[in-house]
């Protein structure tokens, strides 16, 4: 059986990425508009009503319109906006998040593709939350930093023009008003009762991140980093898109590369810590498991197929 596919949003930098992603397949045909028609609404409603699955890699409001366009009950969608990231009718599409999620996924009319720092964030605390080794209302910090192919195409052209005429540009931590759009789907997903203080950072290259949450003596529980280590080895222990370190490696023996997880697709969880404080680092592609690689993920579910289909996961690859 050949599945029809609709991007809408297809020339933007999660559409582009997808379309090469699934290009190859033969159980998949992709439904493409003229680019002339792009904004013609007529045109955007029949192929949005003829797909067996709608794929939405537009803003926020976009994706409502195109949501509000589908009158044809058969069509389901998978949105890579923030826009139903939340909502309470749609599933949000984090196969790793337990061992029931991935069942809901294939079966929802509806589903909500994760934000890519969300992705590491909600991988490293979900499990300790449901462990009952941090609290609800633990006061936490997460720093993070992101190549910036994460910020869209005007960013990718700026950067990369600034690359050509000098040095690389110096990292530089944004979203300062500090309520970044990946925070509710955090705090929803991980199990808190307030939201973390959240401070990311693009750097001078291209696609890589890390998600960093610093956690001190007062917020471990006993047995310190390790009985956290244990704990996420624990949990997805049964995951190929998760690997959990057992002993970090570190570039140079001293630094922990941004670009590391590039290769496969999932999400490294670390683990680092001495006798007072502990830090959880989750490291993945901003546009693989914190996006475009998520979306196929999903979609496979959906479509009943082998979810990492055109996918490679970490727990093929040597560490």
């Amino acid at each position: 059986m050949v599945h029809q596919i609709f991007i809408d949003g297809q020339a933007g930098t999660t559409g582009l990425d997808l379309q090469a992603r699934l290009a190859h397949r033969d159980d998949l045909q992709l439904l493409t508009i003229d680019p002339a028609a792009r904004k013609d609404p007529a045109a955007r409603k029949a192929l949005l009503n003829s797909a067996d699955v709608v794929v939405l890699c537009l803003p926020d409001d976009a994706a409502r319109e195109s949501v509000a366009l589908i009158e044809n009950p058969s069509v389901r969608v998978l949105d890579a906006s923030t826009a139903h990231r939340t909502a309470a009718d749609w599933v949000y599409g984090l196969p790793e998040l337990s061992p029931a999620q991935g069942d809901a996924i294939a079966a929802a009319p509806r589903v909500s593709n994760p934000g890519c720092y969300a992705t590491g964030a909600i991988l490293a605390l979900a499990p300790l939350r449901a462990a009952g080794l941090l609290a609800a209302d633990a006061p936490l910090t997460i720093n993070a930093l992101s190549g910036y192919s994460g910020g869209g195409r005007t960013m990718i052209e700026d950067y990369e023009a600034a690359m050509t005429q000098g040095p690389a540009p110096t990292p530089k931590p944004y979203a300062l008003t500090l309520d970044h759009k990946h925070l509710p789907e955090i705090q929803r997903y991980s199990d808190l009762a307030q939201a973390p203080l959240f401070v990311p950072m693009v750097g001078a290259y291209y696609r890589g991140m890390l998600v960093q949450i610093p956690l001190s003596r007062a917020l471990l529980p006993a047995g310190g980093a390790e009985a956290l280590r244990e704990a996420l080895a624990a949990h997805y222990e049964k995951c190929p898109a998760v690997r959990v370190a057992e002993a970090p490696q570190l570039a140079d023996g001293r630094f922990l590369d941004p670009e590391g997880a590039n290769h496969a697709h999932g999400v490294e969880l670390m683990v680092f810590g001495n006798d007072k404080d502990a830090l959880l680092v989750a490291r993945l592609d901003n546009l693989g498991k914190g996006a475009g690689g998520a979306a196929v993920q999903n979609l496979n579910l959906m479509l009943g197929c082998d979810p990492f289909a055109g996918l490679e996961p970490l727990s093929k690859v040597t560490p």
